[in-house]
């Protein structure tokens, strides 16, 4: 058999078992429904992308794939899913009074690693998010968004997740900032085979990064490669026409 024809068998066999099935998923919450017979899949390395305008229910929809709310429906992750999670907001950095090592020290899964171990581990995934271990030492109060950011992304990958969940990781970062989250993440996805789903408002980054786009509006309004699914009909739905005029202007 080819090396073309073992491609084509692995690409099959993905699209036949994804990592991640979605099918009539539905969240309500005080009889409003938030999100409404939402149905996608992930195939394994991919990076999903999801949009919507504010109160769309992305950050609702990672909530239930993670299993920390009711739903109806089904989410179906396959066995060997480990999922590491980037939140929008874990917490205000300048609330805890802890310096870097003590909040990993805080948030690791003691058993996981043995003592000895995770001090090492943490250095290393410091350096794989392109900062230094002496890091460690200083107090969250005084990193930048963006140093922070990337504190939260070493933790979510401390245990070696096959999959990454990132809920708007450059919010709050200056476009530098976001310019250096986004490449850091494409180079982790990279390197590690990861699959990655990530929300975002950003259409250049969709059409940048991402194997495919999921729009959503409480219910999915488009799922699909991004240059075939984000129409202008759709972007316009989704984010009304002067959102469309923006995006068209800079695309």
């Amino acid at each position: 058999m080819s090396h073309l024809d073992n491609e084509d068998r692995k690409n099959q066999e993905q699209n036949t078992n994804p990592i991640l099935n979605v099918r009539g998923l539905s969240v309500g919450f005080d009889k409003q429904e938030v999100l409404k017979n939402v149905s996608f899949s992930v195939n394994e390395g991919d990076v999903l992308a999801i949009i919507g305008p504010n109160g769309a229910g992305k950050t609702v929809l990672f909530r239930a794939l993670l299993g920390l709310i009711s739903f109806d429906g089904e989410i179906k992750w396959r066995k060997d899913a480990r999922i590491g999670y980037v939140p929008q907001k874990l917490f205000e950095k300048a609330e805890l009074p802890l310096t870097v090592k003590e909040f990993f020290v805080l948030k690791s899964d003691k058993l996981f690693f043995k003592d000895s171990q995770l001090l090492e581990a943490i250095a290393h995934e410091l350096r794989a998010v392109g900062l230094k271990p002496e890091i460690l030492n200083q107090r969250l109060a005084n990193l930048s968004r963006g140093q922070f950011q990337k504190v939260l992304i070493a933790w979510a990958i401390l245990k070696h997740p096959n999959v990454l969940l990132f809920d708007e990781p450059t919010a709050g970062v200056d476009v530098v900032g976001e310019e250096s989250i986004y490449n850091l993440l494409h180079k982790l996805q990279d390197e590690r085979g990861m699959t990655v789903l990530i929300i975002s408002h950003d259409l250049n980054i969709v059409y940048r990064y991402a194997d495919k786009v999921l729009c959503l509006n409480k219910e999915n309004l488009c799922f699909g490669e991004p240059k075939k699914a984000l129409t202008s009909e759709q972007i316009e739905k989704l984010y009304g026409e002067s959102a469309f005029h923006q995006h068209h202007d800079h695309g």
